[in-house]
């Protein structure tokens, strides 16, 4: 059996970006592909911050009801956007190599470096509460839309900056001379990578865009979504979660903040790559242990009020 794969993607620079890049890597393994453009609920609603919108998986559903209902083979996401818990019959095929995890300062045009306080934007939580923890004398606000939107925000307003993932702006070639990278800043669970989903009674489409995995990669997002998954936080939620691999050794940086940053538990901890199936599991039980539950009860009850 063979078949022309159609692709789902979101319509974003940044997204049909990436789904070209497994189009590619498909037919040069010699696959026919067809882009299928769809536009998701999160690039739609663009006056409300996300943890306001209540949808968890708001960039990834409009794709995943397309799958179900035959209109697409296999949709092609930025894994930090993906639920830890995908729709039933759907799966993981693959996860591409992994780009830069960092996120960036980019400055305002008329800033040059961070001065003591001033105002801030991002449509992050996670990166909000460690800013914040950083620098407490800011104002946040929000910042929504694709990466060309928010730029462009960025450029027109009385902001010092913007954060953003170095790897968004790296792939459309979007990244400016004025940037600084946020190397103590802890990643969203999965930032940098792609993943591949399909339906597992599609075996055409799996067999196909297994090819494309990266087992190191897979590992340490692997690690990092089970670390989420634990702490049952969505994507609007202040975790952060990056696991590396040096040689044999597994290493991950983790953390859990409050909103206003005033509280964290941090953990820096490695074991042996051989050991990685349950690490994220036993790194968010202490993370639990060590009064992390007193600070997603705070959010929870944060986000019931909002």
């Amino acid at each position: 059996m063979s078949k022309v794969i159609r692709i789902g993607t979101r319509d974003s620079e940044l997204a049909l970006w990436q789904a070209n890049l497994v189009k590619n890597k498909l037919e040069a393994l010699g696959y026919e592909t067809v882009l299928v453009p769809i536009k998701s609920t999160g690039d739609i609603i663009l006056d409300q911050p996300l943890y306001e919108l209540g949808i968890t998986g708001i960039f990834t559903k409009t794709l995943d009801v397309a799958m179900i209902q035959g209109q697409i083979d296999i949709a092609v996401h930025s894994m930090k956007d993906v639920p830890t818990q995908l729709p039933k019959g759907m799966v993981q095929t693959a996860v591409l190599t992994r780009a830069s995890s960092t996120d960036i300062l980019v400055y305002a045009p008329h800033q040059k470096l961070i001065p003591s306080n001033g105002i801030l934007a991002t449509g992050s939580l996670r990166r909000k509460a460690q800013w914040l923890s950083k620098y407490p004398d800011y104002i946040m606000v929000d910042l929504r839309g694709n990466v060309n939107t928010r730029l462009n925000k960025l450029h027109h307003s009385n902001w010092v900056g913007a954060i953003f993932a170095q790897a968004g702006l790296e792939r459309i070639q979007l990244l400016p001379n004025q940037y600084e990278v946020l190397d103590w800043m802890i990643p969203a669970p999965a930032q940098g990578a792609m993943m591949v989903v399909a339906m597992e009674n599609d075996s055409y489409s799996m067999e196909a865009t297994q090819k494309l995995n990266d087992q190191n990669t897979q590992i340490c997002t692997w690690v990092e979504r089970q670390f989420l998954r634990v702490l049952e936080g969505g994507c609007t939620a202040p975790i952060g979660c990056l696991a590396e691999i040096k040689k044999d050794d597994l290493i991950v940086k983790a953390g859990l903040f409050s909103l206003d940053g005033s509280k964290k538990v941090l953990l820096d901890k490695s074991t042996k790559l051989t050991n990685y199936q349950n690490f994220g599991k036993e790194m968010a039980e202490e993370v639990l242990q060590m009064g992390g539950k007193e600070i997603l009860d705070g959010f929870a009850k944060w986000k019931k009020d909002v």
